[in-house]
């Protein structure tokens, strides 16, 4: 089996060429080239031939092969479709804002958790990603595009914390000074909610921004959105938010896809802002993105649902629409491409839009049509 030398981190690195009668310093030679995106030990120019061909022999490089790429010409959002070496495909967005660009990278070939309003679900998870897979998605959407990558976000295909060990470990290679050296506050990590996976990240202490996707404030309306709910409840995955904060001192940012009918009601906002009063939190509102094969649809109630919030002393804000002429859900390009190669069927369940209705509704306000890219 060949060595995923991208994988590692410098310490082990230098524990692998200590093993082949190597100094240590070809160890940051080595990881150096690999955090500029080499895609060859050819390229290693200050390294002798033979440990070249030594390598080539014993390790391999990940490059992943841009299968499709999507612009929009309106604010400069770029969508990767990746082409990996088993022939698996993932997204990688690049968005850029005023004060910098940001990646929003993929964690995982598909996704097993199964929320019914995110394209990233349907056909299942494949497999999870490797460190070197995770920081591919940085170094080659930087090399592309030619955009300095300066804040990340793992909001793309797959759970984060569903892929814990591997996570941790892209955290520590794209957080090293000899790499691209991106720091953790710039770092954004979204979950559906994992309870134990929560915990088990806040006894590192790492100082990124935890995104919780939470979605609805009832365990009614939430299980039948996101199935990882039937299993945590509401109560219990805020528990668990409030002890991260506790132990990192980092205020959450709590994801709320604005669906139609189904989370945007009155009640729901209330319910919401009495769970996070006193927490310091963020309410992050994000107007659904339409996906083709599910009925759920964009609510018509954001601004009267952010106005509830922020009456109650929440802040809320509503993410700005990026990516708007491109396919914006995450998910979607990998499905296209899916079905354009004639791979296996996948198709989102019947009667949603029924069985994620709320027993109880409140009074729909006005229209609003600002509409907000979805990743979960």
């Amino acid at each position: 089996m060949m060595t995923d030398l991208k994988s590692m981190n410098l310490t082990e690195m230098s524990a692998f060429f200590h093993a082949m009668g190597e100094p240590a310093f070809r160890a940051k030679q080595v990881f150096q080239w690999l955090h500029r995106g080499a895609r060859s030990f050819q390229e290693m120019t200050n390294l002798s031939k033979p440990l070249r061909e030594k390598l080539e022999q014993s390790c391999v490089i990940t490059v992943p092969a841009v299968e499709r790429r999507q612009v929009d010409t309106k604010d400069g959002t770029v969508k990767y479709l990746w082409r990996l070496g088993d022939e698996s495909c993932i997204e990688t967005v690049l968005m850029r804002y005023h004060h910098g660009n940001t990646v929003c990278i993929s964690s995982q070939v598909g996704c097993r958790m199964g929320c019914a309003f995110c394209a990233s679900t349907l056909g299942g998870k494949v497999r999870d990603l490797t460190p070197a897979e995770m920081l591919d998605q940085v170094l080659f959407t930087q090399l592309d595009s030619g955009a300095a990558v300066s804040n990340i976000v793992l909001m793309g295909i797959g759970e984060p914390l569903d892929n814990f060990d591997a996570v941790l470990r892209f955290l520590g290679l794209v957080n090293d000074p000899q790499g691209l050296k991106i720091g953790m506050r710039h770092i954004s990590l979204s979950t559906c909610g994992l309870v134990e996976k929560i915990d088990k990240l806040a006894q590192h202490r790492l100082q990124l921004t935890l995104s919780v996707s939470l979605h609805a404030p009832d365990d009614e309306t939430r299980s039948r959105l996101m199935p990882v709910n039937r299993t945590v409840g509401v109560e219990r995955l805020l528990d668990a938010c409030r002890r991260y904060f506790e132990d990192t001192g980092r205020r959450i940012s709590y994801e709320y896809a604005l669906i139609d009918g189904v989370n945007d009601a009155d009640w729901q906002a209330d319910m919401l802002a009495r769970h996070l009063k006193g927490t310091g939190s963020h309410v992050n509102l994000i107007p659904l993105n339409h996906v083709q094969e599910s009925p759920l649809k964009p609510s018509r109630r954001v601004a009267e649902f952010q106005k509830r919030l922020t009456g109650q002393g929440i802040t809320a804000t509503v993410r700005r629409k990026l990516g708007g002429e491109i396919d914006a859900s995450c998910g979607q390009l990998r499905r296209r491409a899916m079905e354009t190669a004639g791979g296996a069927a996948v198709r989102a369940e019947t009667g949603l839009m029924d069985m994620c209705r709320p027993k109880r509704r409140g009074k729909e306000g006005d229209s609003y049509d600002t509409c907000v890219g979805s990743d979960r």
